[in-house]
C-alpha cells in the first residue's frame, strides 16, 4: 500500500471519529446548524473513501489500453467529492429553510458546543497533516481532501459562534440562518473542487514557476544542443508530461544528440519528482527566435 492510500484511509478513519461526535452534538442540542455541520462530515468520509480507491488505480502501471497510465483517476475522486459536497449544500439548504419558518430552542447547548468544539479541533490539525502529505506526494485527491477539510473546519468555527449566540441571545432563528451560511459556504468549496478537477482532466499546464523551472534547466542541462522550442506540459495526477524540440546542429550524430537527451531528460526528471519528459531532436535550421537559448 502507497503513502497515499495510507493517508486516504487515515482520512477516513478521522473522518468517521469527527462524524459521530458532531452528530452526536447535533442529538444533543436539536441545533440545525450543528446538523449541517455533522451532514459536510459525512462527505469527508465518503470522500476518503473515494481518493483511496482512486489513488489504488492510479497508482496502477501503464498497459496496453492505457499508455500514458492510471494518473487521472485522481481527478474523478475530486470531481465525485465536489458533487457530494454540492448535494450536503442543497439538503442543508433545505432543512434551514424549514427551520427559519419553524425555529425551535436548543437542548444542552454547553455540552453540544463542547463536543463540536474537540471534533473540529481534530479536524484542523489532521487536515494540516494531510496537506503536507498530499503536496509531498503531489497527490490531487488528497491535497482535495485536505481542502474540504480546511472548509469544514472553517464551517465549524462559524457554527460554534452561531449556535454560541444562539444561546447567549435566545434568538432561535440564528440557528437555521446560520445553517444556510453554512450551505452557501459548502456550495462554494464543492464548485471550487470540482472546477479545479476538471481543469486537471482538461489537460491543465504546469504552474508559471514549474515551466520557467524547466527551462532553466534545459538551458542548464543543454549543453551542445542550439536551442529548445514549444515547450509544453500537462498534469496528470502526480505525473508532469514534458515534451519540447530539441534543435541541435546539423551535422551532430544520433548518438551525440541522444547523449544530449538523455542528461536533459535526467535533469529534469531528478528536479522535478514526477516528470515524464519526451524529446523531439530537429537540426539547426529548424530554430526558433523564441525558443530557450542553451548554455
Amino acid at each position: 500500500m502507497t503513502r497515499s492510500e495510507q493517508a486516504a484511509l487515515a482520512s477516513a478513519a478521522v473522518g468517521v471519529v469527527v462524524t459521530a461526535l458532531k452528530f452526536s452534538a447535533y442529538w444533543l442540542t436539536g441545533s440545525l446548524a450543528l446538523y449541517s455541520d455533522a451532514l459536510e462530515s459525512i462527505i469527508n468520509v465518503v470522500a476518503a473513501v473515494c481518493a483511496f480507491l482512486a489513488l489504488r488505480v492510479a497508482a496502477r502501471p501503464a498497459d496496453a489500453e492505457h499508455p500514458y497510465g492510471h494518473h487521472k483517476a485522481e481527478y474523478f475522486s475530486a470531481v465525485i467529492e465536489g458533487a457530494l459536497v454540492i448535494v450536503a449544500a442543497v439538503l442543508i439548504l433545505r432543512e434551514a429553510s424549514h427551520g427559519i419558518l419553524d425555529p425551535k430552542p436548543l437542548d444542552a447547548p454547553t455540552l453540544g458546543l463542547a463536543i463540536n468544539g474537540v471534533a473540529t479541533a481534530i479536524n484542523a490539525v489532521w487536515a494540516f497533516a494531510l496537506f503536507r502529505q498530499g503536496r509531498a506526494l503531489r497527490s490531487p485527491a488528497l491535497i482535495a481532501d485536505a481542502r474540504h477539510i480546511v472548509a469544514d473546519v472553517v464551517t465549524s468555527g462559524g457554527v460554534l459562534i452561531g449556535v454560541g449566540l444562539v444561546y447567549a441571545t435566545g434568538t432561535l432563528v440564528l440557528d437555521p440562518v446560520v445553517a444556510g451560511l453554512v450551505a452557501l459556504n459548502i456550495l462554494w468549496s464543492g464548485w471550487t473542487m470540482v472546477r479545479d478537477s476538471v481543469n486537471g482532466l482538461m489537460d491543465q499546464a504546469a504552474s508559471p514557476e514549474m515551466i520557467t523551472r524547466i527551462r532553466a534547466l534545459i538551458s542548464t542541462h543543454g549543453e551542445g544542443a542550439l536551442e529548445a522550442h514549444d515547450v509544453r506540459t500537462r498534469h496528470a495526477g502526480s505525473a508532469t508530461f514534458i515534451d519540447f524540440h530539441l534543435v541541435v546542429p546539423g551535422e551532430m550524430t544520433v548518438k551525440e544528440s541522444h547523449a544530449i537527451c538523455d542528461r536533459l531528460e535526467d535533469a529534469i526528471e531528478t528536479e522535478i519528482e514526477g516528470a515524464v519528459v519526451v524529446i523531439h531532436v530537429e537540426p539547426g535550421d529548424k530554430a526558433k527566435a523564441r525558443g530557450v537559448p542553451v548554455i
